[in-house]
């Protein structure tokens, strides 16, 4: 997928409200810089309503902007130049096929990322797998909702899910979730290509849900359906700023919350359905 990146200039003091305001446009991530702000935008969104949108932010928060188009091809060459392995303490380590196996951790997963998202090394996967480690996923049902590279439903896998689906709605995640489970021998995952509706209708013990703030505000109570009685949801890609309101959204469906985390500017919120 081509991309636009907003380079934003935005000083420490204001950047989770700038952070907070950006997130309701259709930015898919977003990266902290020693000066501010990247934000990504996926080319197939509408560039000028974004763009005035960002202008009118700057121009709240005193920031300034600038532009950048990034073709796809580049993001290929810029994670196997950058991508280094990730470590979550003894429990588990996150490396790509070129790497040197992985020594001392209690589960090793291999995920070469392509144009996909999530490697571990965006503070919201890095959230999501360290709740993971605190659950019972022993022959447990489990969605990857928003899989990206399949690195969270190929982790559940190797803590003992053993009926798994997978869905993304971007092409480029759905083939790297297939490429990642076979590298992993993750064989009881199913990926599907395109929203929740793709997914055959059943009830999931697990809901993992690691997309950003929109999607899961808007998809709560679709979600709420798919859960056991009983179930746990897992989702980040919610900002700090916003936990509140995610939270008040959420217990509206009758999901309630039963724990959260932070890292950096993003949070992990933990729901069961009662």
């Amino acid at each position: 997928m081509d991309y636009y990146c907003f380079e934003i200039s935005v000083p420490a003091p204001v950047r989770e409200i700038a952070l907070a305001f950006l997130a309701e446009l259709p930015f898919d991530s977003f990266e902290e810089t020693p000066g501010g702000l990247n934000a990504y935008l996926p080319a197939g969104e509408s560039l000028e309503d974004v763009e005035s949108r960002v202008a009118e932010i700057g121009a709240q928060l005193a920031f300034r902007f600038s532009r950048s188009f990034i073709p796809a091809k580049n993001w290929n060459a810029e994670w196997e130049a950058s991508f280094q392995p990730i470590r979550i303490g003894n429990f588990c380590e996150v490396r790509a096929s070129f790497h040197p196996p992985a020594a001392g951790v209690a589960h090793e997963l291999v995920i070469n990322p392509r144009m996909a998202f999530g490697t571990g090394h965006h503070a919201t996967t890095f959230l999501m797998m360290e709740q993971m480690e605190k659950e019972a996923f022993s022959g447990a049902s489990v969605l990857d909702f928003g899989c990206g590279t399949g690195i969270l439903a190929i982790l559940a896998e190797k803590l003992g899910a053993s009926d798994i689906d997978a869905v993304d709605i971007e092409g480029p995640a759905y083939e790297n979730t297939l490429e990642n489970a076979s590298l992993n021998g993750a064989s009881h995952i199913k990926a599907y290509h395109g929203g929740l509706s793709a997914v055959p209708e059943r009830a999931y013990q697990f809901i993992l849900a690691n997309i950003n703030r929109n999607v899961i505000l808007n998809s709560l109570r679709a979600l709420y359906g798919r859960l056991a009685p009983g179930g746990v949801l897992l989702v980040s890609g919610i900002l700090f700023a916003d936990e509140g309101l995610a939270v008040e959204r959420a217990e509206e469906t009758g999901l309630k919350l039963s724990a959260r985390a932070r890292k950096e500017e993003w949070c992990c919120l933990r729901f069961i359905r009662l």
